[in-house]
């Protein structure tokens, strides 16, 4: 067994003087130990010593400042994740798997999927579905996760090591997203929580990432890993892959005796019997400076599925923040409304597994063609931090502001409001129509813009997640939606607070 105390006194004794070869350091080590052997012990320190291994085999400390956002708009599935997909499905079902009965498998899987979904059922993954679900929903996946994590690296709160949970981990499109998103001199220890066949699928695409994303996949139920499991054992081991070095629970390291700097659930608060429960055991288990970072699909469902679990968690007066992108912005208030708040970005090229599944179909003379192309990248997300961190400090004030709460007592007068911004416009033509917050209505408001102006041209070209000053908006009551209309005309000005 190798001394690691030497193989840490000496890569600390080194870090400041010159990469670390093991083919050097073998020598410092009691017993001459194989370089080999000195470069693996030295992969499972790096996190904790801060090292990052480079393609010549030696070891340097990774840079002290934080990940910058990268401008993050993928605007396709990287050829390597794509071709390693059509590598599992060749390897289940042959060259022409698109095609004769597999093809039709997977199509009427995918269409049985999209219908449990659709209507809250129960979701059960073989080996079928899990390939069916990577064809489908890894690229737009893959391209969500970046586009959350910007809301945490423009304010300098990624790290360049990374200790990451990713909890219903599926096929890989958040993990894939995560380890592109991050710099090359990042490194990252993560641990992905997948108990169906759809692991299988997740340690193929685990392949394809690089020296210092270090991967274990445990097998288990989230339930399972936080003992949120009335009739698990918690004296049972988890499961986890070959390859995996970490237990949960058990062991010299559980995987829970050390804090996440990001849990991440990508997609699967809907399928858990208790979210918030799960979600609360997260919280749990991060650092002090950590982050829970969930997404959704935008669907009305899902969406609003997840801002439930977010204002479970979440509470006024409790050690739960929301970060981003739903501010609270009077203190001690909580919103009650719907919730159905989604960020929309740019579709991503159709990648050829879809095209192929699709091109295979048979149609009659009126089908559309389509129907197994998913590169709509539409997504609700919440971030949550326990350190009070938020992506936006401000603070709504009563003697500017009027709370959306009260807006039934301002119908047809001209109020201010702080307000974030919560969706694009959801228009048909007409005019403008966008979704705003302050973190304390009940009911659903909308600013709606019907005569833009040089001083309210803020509130179209603004992103999601903006917040908003309004300044002289008519409150109106739309009796058809059963919310309230904030009309934005020549007489409003709207200016941008921050980005």
């Amino acid at each position: 067994m190798i001394d690691r105390a030497a193989v840490r006194d000496t890569a600390n004794y080194l870090r400041h003087v010159r990469p670390i070869d093991p083919d050097e350091i073998t020598d410092y080590i009691e017993g001459t130990p194989h370089p080999a052997v000195v470069r693996e012990a030295l992969r499972e320190e790096a996190f904790d010593l801060r090292l990052r291994e480079r393609e010549d085999g030696t070891f340097v400390p990774v840079d002290d400042a934080p990940v910058s956002p990268p401008g993050w708009s993928p605007t396709a599935l990287p050829e390597a994740y794509a071709f390693a997909v059509e590598d599992l499905l060749v390897e289940a079902f042959g060259a022409n798997w698109h095609t004769g009965e597999s093809g039709e498998r997977l199509r009427e899987t995918l269409r049985n999927l999209k219908t449990d979904y659709l209507y809250g059922n129960d979701v059960e993954y073989d080996r079928v579905a899990a390939l069916a679900y990577a064809i489908y929903h890894l690229p737009d996946y893959y391209a969500t996760v970046g586009y959350v994590l910007d809301d945490l690296a423009e304010n300098g709160l990624l790290d360049r090591t990374l200790r990451v949970l990713d909890v219903g981990a599926g096929v890989g499109g958040p993990a894939l997203g995560l380890h592109d998103y991050l710099p090359d001199d990042a490194v990252v220890e993560y641990h992905a929580v997948e108990p169906s066949p759809a692991a299988d699928v997740l340690d193929r695409l685990l392949d394809e990432t690089g020296r210092n994303f270090r991967t274990t996949v445990h097998r288990t139920t989230a339930e399972s890993l936080f003992r949120l499991d009335e009739d698990g054992d918690p004296d049972d081991e988890t499961g986890a892959s070959e390859s995996a070095d970490v237990g949960v629970g058990t062991g010299p390291t559980p995987i829970l005796d050390e804090p996440f700097d990001l849990v991440v659930f990508g997609n699967v608060l809907s399928e858990l019997a208790d979210p918030a429960a799960v979600v609360d055991a997260a919280v749990d288990a991060l650092a002090d400076d950590g982050s829970v970072v969930a997404f959704a699909p935008a669907d009305r469902e899902t969406a609003i599925g997840l801002r439930t679990v977010e204002r479970t968690v979440a509470t006024p007066g409790s050690e739960v923040d929301v970060y981003s992108p739903t501010l609270r912005l009077w203190p001690d208030a909580a919103p009650t409304d719907r919730g159905w708040s989604f960020d929309v970005r740019d579709d991503l090229d159709v990648p050829p597994f879809q095209r192929r599944l699709d091109e295979a179909a048979d149609r009659g003379p009126t089908d559309e063609p389509g129907e197994f192309h998913n590169v709509d990248v539409q997504f609700a997300y919440s971030i949550l931090r326990t350190d009070g961190a938020r992506r936006v400090d401000i603070t709504a004030s009563a003697e500017r502001c009027a709370r959306m709460a009260d807006s039934e007592a301002h119908v047809t007068d001209r109020v201010n409001l702080l307000a974030v911004k919560l969706s694009h416009d959801l228009s048909e033509g007409d005019n403008a129509v966008y979704r705003v917050g302050d973190g304390s209505q009940s009911i659903d408001h909308y600013l709606v813009n019907t005569r833009e102006t040089e001083l309210n041209r803020d509130l179209r070209e603004s992103e999601y997640g903006a917040v908003l000053f309004v300044e002289n908006g008519l409150v109106l009551w739309n009796e058809d939606e059963g919310a309230y209309n904030v009309v934005v005309d020549a007489e409003t000005v709207v200016d941008l607070v921050a980005p």
